[in-house]
């Protein structure tokens, strides 16, 4: 009798541990799941204030006198991370309000894709006016006449509008007409 008693014991002890084991089986699936499933927030939108814009003009433009085409940097100058997406509205305008300005014809190429600007960080886009020709004043082979501004109005959605000068003279362009890039992580040339 007392040799069963063991073999029971021993059986019961062995029941437990497998009920535990397969507890703990079960368990574990279920947390790991719910680990993998957990969403972060994605940032916010990158506002007004936290970008400083300038402008260069591209080293790659058509050929001519007036702007031809410009890069235009957007640096995060907030403590957070934010993201920047799409295709940039663009007026001419002079030194005061930038909401007093010229609206200029977009046309957008390629696609835009979401980019995730770190503090510090920098992103950019490219735009390609219709080029002044001729020296002196110039002239638009449509037979318009050039503008130049000392602004531009930059616009992205969700970020504000941003007044910038040329960090190397005034945007001149003709026909009131931009080609323009998304936003990009890749700074153009």
């Amino acid at each position: 009798m007392l040799h069963s008693k063991g073999i029971r014991r021993a059986g019961l002890t062995t029941t437990a541990v497998t009920a535990v084991a397969a507890a703990v089986t079960v368990i574990l699936p279920g947390t790991a799941m719910a680990a993998s499933t957990t969403t972060s927030t994605p940032p916010p939108a990158c506002s007004a204030s936290a970008l400083q814009v300038s402008a260069r003009q591209a080293l790659h433009r058509p050929v001519g006198t007036g702007t031809g085409a410009a890069v235009v940097q957007f640096t995060n100058v907030s403590r957070k991370t934010c993201v920047l997406k799409g295709h940039p509205t663009v007026a001419g305008a002079g030194n005061g309000s930038p909401a007093h300005n010229t609206p200029l014809k977009v046309t957008p190429t390629g696609r835009a894709a979401t980019v995730t600007v770190r503090p510090h960080g920098k992103a950019w886009v490219k735009l390609t006016f219709v080029q002044v020709q001729g020296e002196g004043d110039g002239y638009c082979v449509s037979g318009k006449t050039p503008a130049a501004y000392p602004t531009m109005v930059i616009g992205l959605p969700h970020s504000g509008k941003h007044q910038v000068a040329l960090n190397d003279g005034w945007w001149a362009e003709c026909d009131n007409k931009v080609t323009v890039t998304p936003v990009s992580a890749v700074k153009p040339s």
